[in-house]
């Protein structure tokens, strides 16, 4: 992403209602399946948000991550404490099944990014039994000025993630659509209010009482995913898979 980008997100991040209800989603998930002994790498870390936010919640593992951008690891380094390496995640600058668990958040959709060589070098740091978690954007026809700042070249389905993966040789696929009740707002903003080629990035800080109200749907929702309710569409697709 453009260093404009990085800078906003590094001030926005703990509080914009996106970031926390992907972080409740990633922090529920790892929770549930941990995977093997180990530490956990978050691969394409931004500005270590996720990082702070594991060890907020909790997680007493070891923890590192990397960032394509020099920038933004810096800036990760900073807000975590932890080891934070500058790295490509096509050729991780790792050993082969090093940890115990891997996180990658909306970066398989990145333009600079093969998803396929990236799936195999995740696989290949991981450890046996070791978990992937993977957040990323749902559907092409979602494109947006929002894809176009943070270079975001593809959007995924459900399917079409769950086919990759076990392509890479990972097991235990499991896939959900999320951020599904905003969904109908995300396509207003998207392709009425912000449809031109300068529209800004859709991270933002927010008003307090419309980030509030905007969180709470999200936790609404997640809360009826975790009583079983399965949605068939929403703007983010969490997926997570182990490798044998």
């Amino acid at each position: 992403m453009d260093a404009a980008e990085y800078a906003l997100m590094d001030t926005v991040e703990d509080r914009m209602w996106w970031y926390r209800a992907l972080r409740a989603r990633i922090v529920a998930a790892l929770a549930a399946r941990p995977g093997a002994p180990g530490p956990v790498l978050d691969a394409g870390c931004g500005t270590g948000g996720m990082l702070a936010a594991l060890r907020a919640a909790g997680v007493t593992r070891p923890l590192a991550g990397f960032d394509f951008m020099p920038e933004a690891a810096r800036r990760a380094r900073a807000k975590t404490g932890a080891p934070v390496a500058v790295g490509d995640i096509t050729h991780q600058p790792f050993s082969e099944a090093r940890f115990g668990a891997v996180i990658s958040l909306d970066v398989l959709s990145h333009a600079a990014v093969d998803p396929g060589a990236a799936l195999a070098e995740i696989f290949r740091v991981l450890v046996p039994g070791g978990t992937l978690i993977l957040n990323l954007p749902a559907f092409d026809w979602l494109k947006s000025a929002h894809d176009a700042r943070v270079h975001n070249a593809r959007r995924f389905t459900a399917g079409g993630i769950r086919t990759a993966l076990a392509a890479a040789g990972f097991g235990a696929i499991e896939t959900r659509y999320w951020n599904a009740l905003l969904l109908p707002m995300m396509i207003v903003q998207r392709k009425l209010l912000a449809r031109g080629p300068d529209a800004a990035s859709d991270v933002a800080a927010f008003p307090p009482w419309l980030d509030a109200t905007l969180h709470g749907v999200t936790v609404v929702e997640h809360g009826l995913a975790r009583l079983g309710l399965r949605y068939p569409a929403g703007g983010s697709i969490l997926a997570v898979a182990t490798r044998p």
